[in-house]
């Protein structure tokens, strides 16, 4: 058997594991093969390199590592239960060890006068040192172990933990696996690369990744191992770009013609920023290039990306094709089909809206003028995913909030016409450079990074609760100038009793401070009928009322461009890239807007940096970029779904120069061996097949 098959074996089959230890593993932790168990990396090390002498010990609570013999075990009884205790000598003098728990099975292995190695934190109890609970080794075993300077910490659990799979066992599993495959491992870089970045073999960094000889042996084998799985992920983003303009000819979009050009000269509502023409251009060559377009358009809340989706749509009407544009919610499909009924205003297009609360009748009308071609431009939430619509000739699917969508759902687009749809998928969620790049690595990126002129910049400020009811001075104002006001609660599922009971009394104290009939509020929470939230979110949009009390069901809500001020409750419970997207709710009309993150006095440090950054910055990249360190990729919008981002080793946050190396030699390696059937890349080939055999393919769907 060779080593590459030796690593699919079950876990369950190492020594010391057993069935029920494997299944735990594999619950836990995700480990269910030797190759699992490999890539299972250690998250900090302890440096065991320095042995102290008692005498040396100085009282600062640090981890220490004495060698020494253990005698006098006594059982002291306390309030509760007992203790074990024993005295620790080594030539220079003594120290008191401590459990508290597992007396029994200490008591029944410690040998008397055999010298131990110990490692533990050491308290004062009583003027003495003592060490509770100390890691304890032989010092025979530990001279004969595979030992390293730096020792490996490994993640655990409570579980894990429970069943003895503590630090120990796991370095024991580890170093076991290493031993059955002789610390050989198949190498997945060709020499020109492990040459061109100096990066050490695979063995080599597999080994010294869990048991480093010194710091610059570790440095070395993380940067290895880090621009493998950049390099890996890149190739697979890469390789799925170009081997699917290959594959998917689009529709070629040949001519600008008039439903542009008159949509540009006459209804334009305001002269396109250098940001929208920029990303226009692109557009434009994408779509008359042959091949199908999928490009990501990103821009912060109120850029202008309605807009750009609409000229798109005008360019695909010039070349006889329809279009669809596609919303995550009925409320955003809804706002998106208002915005271009408005825009377009008396031009001779026939757009319809389709959702989940269309009626029979109407959805007959709209499947039947889809498929003669009267119908334009569709706009629509998941029901237009549905077989039954069918289209003449689809030419343009506009994706807006794209991760809200599953890929299976994405797909069926493709089945409604001979050749897919040029696909533009949008986002008001700014993605930081280098996660777009692992996440969307196989789409164009464009990116509308300027606000259309007139926009004034959203005034953010911080106020504890005491300064209440000076914010409610300040709301009664804005009310008086005929502006509207948002108040925001936070929705955390775990804890929705008690969300909902914030939202109520926070509504009962707004009613008491804003009484009628001066005043009108509208409430908006996820407890209430479909039918009612339209109804209130309705009611604020007209104007009838001044002040909507909400969860974040608005996070991606109405457009009210009278809307002037957006207080957020609790805002140290909201993620940065929230509480970014409630601001963007308002400072949408002409006048001067405001947001209010409202908080307790007790602040976490990075709490305190989310509204320090929210109030600092309006640049919805920048605060991307600080939550992106702050949360780690896994936790941002959508990023889980993609599956991409399971990452074992690298952060893309703190590794951003190797991810732009790592990229790079991809690109490089595609371009010169597209099929990667060079010799030379052999290896790379073998492990890039490795990865993708169990991968669904959705290679046609961005």
């Amino acid at each position: 058997m060779s080593n590459m098959d030796k690593l699919q074996t079950s876990i369950a089959y190492l020594k010391g594991v057993g069935p029920g230890r494997a299944d735990i593993l594999g619950k836990e932790l995700g480990i269910f093969t030797f190759a699992d168990c490999l890539n299972f990396f250690p998250f900090r090390y302890i440096d065991k390199t320095k042995f102290y002498k008692i005498n040396e010990l100085l009282p600062n609570s640090s981890e220490v590592q004495l060698i020494g013999k253990i005698s006098n075990l006594r059982t002291v009884k306390q309030k509760r239960g007992s203790r074990l205790t024993a005295h620790f000598t080594d030539e220079t003098g003594s120290i008191d060890l401590v459990w508290f728990k597992g007396a029994k099975w200490i008591q029944d292995s410690i040998k008397p006068n055999t010298s131990y190695v110990i490692y533990g934190k050491l308290t004062v109890f009583n003027g003495m040192f003592n060490m509770p609970h100390p890691e304890m080794e032989l010092l025979s075993t530990n001279k004969a172990s595979l030992r390293s300077a730096l020792q490996p910490v490994y993640r655990s659990t409570e579980k894990l933990t429970n069943k003895g799979i503590n630090n120990r066992v796991m370095q024991g599993l580890v170093q076991q696996i290493l031993k059955e495959i002789n610390g050989r491992f198949e190498e997945s870089l060709s020499t020109e690369i492990l040459e061109k970045y100096r990066l050490v073999s695979k063995s080599e960094a597999m080994f010294q990744i869990h048991f480093p000889e010194n710091q610059e042996k570790l440095f070395e084998a993380q940067k290895r191992l880090k621009f493998e799985e950049l390099f890996f992920i890149q190739l697979q983003l890469i390789r799925k770009k170009v081997l699917r303009n290959i594959k998917f000819k689009g529709f070629v979009f040949k001519e600008i013609g008039d439903h542009f050009y008159q949509f540009y000269e006459k209804h334009l509502p305001f002269e396109l920023t250098n940001a929208q023409k920029k990303v226009l251009k692109e557009i434009r060559k994408d779509l008359g290039s042959g091949a199908q377009m999928n490009r990501l358009l990103q821009g912060d809340v109120g850029s202008g990306k309605t807009i750009v989706a609409l000229l798109t749509m005008l360019m695909a009407l010039d070349n006889d094709f329809q279009s669809a544009l596609i919303a995550p919610t009925e409320i955003l499909a809804t706002q998106h089909y208002n915005a271009l009924v408005e825009l377009l205003g008396e031009m001779e297009i026939k757009i319809d809206l389709l959702t989940g609360s269309t009626k029979t009748s109407k959805r007959k009308q709209i499947h039947a003028d889809l498929l003669s071609g009267d119908l334009h431009i569709l706009v629509g939430t998941h029901a237009v995913f549905e077989e039954i619509v069918q289209f003449k000739n689809l030419g343009l699917a506009i994706i807006d909030e794209q991760h809200r969508f599953g890929v299976a759902q994405r797909a069926k687009m493709w089945e409604k016409n001979h050749l897919p749809p040029h696909v533009l998928v949008m986002t008001a969620t700014p993605i930081p450079r280098t996660l777009a790049m692992s996440i969307y690595g196989d789409l164009d990126i464009s990116i509308i990074d300027e606000l259309p002129p007139g926009r004034k910049m959203i005034k953010t400020v911080h106020r504890f609760d005491k300064n209440r009811l000076a914010v409610f001075h300040f709301i009664k104002e804005e009310i008086k100038k005929g502006r509207q006001v948002y108040i925001v609660y936070p929705l955390i599922e775990e804890s929705e009793q008690l969300d909902y009971k914030d939202l109520m009394d926070g509504f009962e104290s707004i009613s008491r401070e804003f009484p009628l009939p001066d005043f009108r509020i509208s409430i908006v929470h996820g407890k209430m009928k479909s039918a009612d939230k339209d109804y209130e979110m309705q009611r604020f949009v007209k104007g009838e009322t001044q002040i909507m009390v909400a969860t974040t069901v608005i996070e991606v809500g109405v457009n009210v461009p009278n809307a002037s001020v957006m207080i957020i409750e609790s805002a140290e419970r909201f993620g940065l890239s929230q509480l970014h997207q409630l601001r963007g709710r308002v400072g949408r009309g002409a006048d001067q807007s405001y947001c209010i993150l409202m908080t307790g006095s007790k602040l976490s440090d990075d709490a305190k940096i989310r509204l320090q950054t929210m109030v600092e910055s309006n640049d919805g990249f920048q605060i991307a970029e600080v939550d992106l360190k702050l949360r780690g990729p896994g936790d941002l919008a959508g990023t889980q779904q993609s599956g991409v981002l399971n990452l074992k080793i690298a952060d893309i946050s703190k590794d951003a120069q190797l991810l732009f190396l790592a990229r790079e030699e991809a690109i490089n390696l595609i371009k010169s061996d597209p099929n990667l059937s060079d010799p030379k890349n052999f290896l790379t080939s073998k492990t890039y097949q490795k990865i993708i055999l169990n991968k669904e393919n959705w290679t046609n769907i961005s």
